[in-house]
């Protein structure tokens, strides 16, 4: 890329990130997160307040974690995010969650109807995918929900970032639907919120969750010219 643009680069990486969804073994040196975790922060923040705080595991407490958190959601439990989730999907949303959903099923050979493989792909979500590394991202909970923003800014930053260096992530929603154990778990303070997890490490590109790409809208779906409203 070093021949590229800027845009070029920044446009490179866009359209390179994906959520990995199977991930090899191998950690990634500590001295390569350090550099991600150096380049997110460059995030824009209201009044510069930089509410993002960032746990990362490794090693043996990954491996822990994965299976306390898989454990305790194989139990039933509900979900108790932080943060509300969204009430519904409806539309147009309801149909992109759709076909992203059944994108992934198809690629992994879960045929439509199949609950009990269903329930098994989505469990996968607190087994990190086998990822080596989770961060877990926290908020300061007086700062509501533009301090959730700002962090959304924060996430972006951090999976551009780790892309360039050729390590792969997904963000998931998913851990933070079990805030209350993630917090208790890692002893966090009562006033972070939990607001995802990222997984990540080197992706296994033989693995058929990581060969589908989900559509994205074009610029002439989602602009709208102020100047051309009637």
């Amino acid at each position: 890329m070093t021949d590229q643009t800027p845009a070029a680069t920044l446009a490179a990486l866009l359209e390179g990130r994906r959520s990995c969804r199977a991930f090899r073994n191998d950690p990634v040196n500590r001295s390569e997160i350090r550099a991600v975790v150096d380049t997110a922060p460059h995030a824009p923040s209201w009044c510069n307040t930089q509410p993002w705080d960032l746990l990362v595991t490794e090693c043996e407490t990954t491996e822990r974690f994965r299976k306390a958190l898989s454990e305790h959601v194989r139990t039933g439990t509900e979900e108790m995010p932080d943060l509300p989730f969204p009430v519904s999907y409806d539309g147009a949303y309801l149909d992109r969650r759709r076909e992203c959903g059944w994108q992934l099923y198809e690629s992994v050979g879960v045929a439509r109807g199949n609950r009990e493989a269903s329930g098994r792909e989505m469990l996968r979500n607190f087994e990190f995918f086998g990822a080596p590394h989770l961060a877990v991202l926290t908020t300061d909970r007086n700062l509501g929900t533009y301090g959730a923003v700002d962090c959304g800014l924060f996430i972006q930053s951090f999976l551009l970032a780790a892309r360039s260096h050729g390590i792969a992530t997904v963000a998931q929603a998913a851990i933070a639907s079990q805030a209350a154990f993630v917090r208790d778990f890692f002893e966090l303070p009562p006033d972070r919120l939990v607001l995802l997890g990222i997984s990540f490490g080197y992706a296994d590109d033989s693995h058929p969750a990581n060969g589908f790409r989900t559509r994205r809208r074009t610029a002439e779906e989602i602009l709208t010219w102020a100047s051309e409203l009637k």
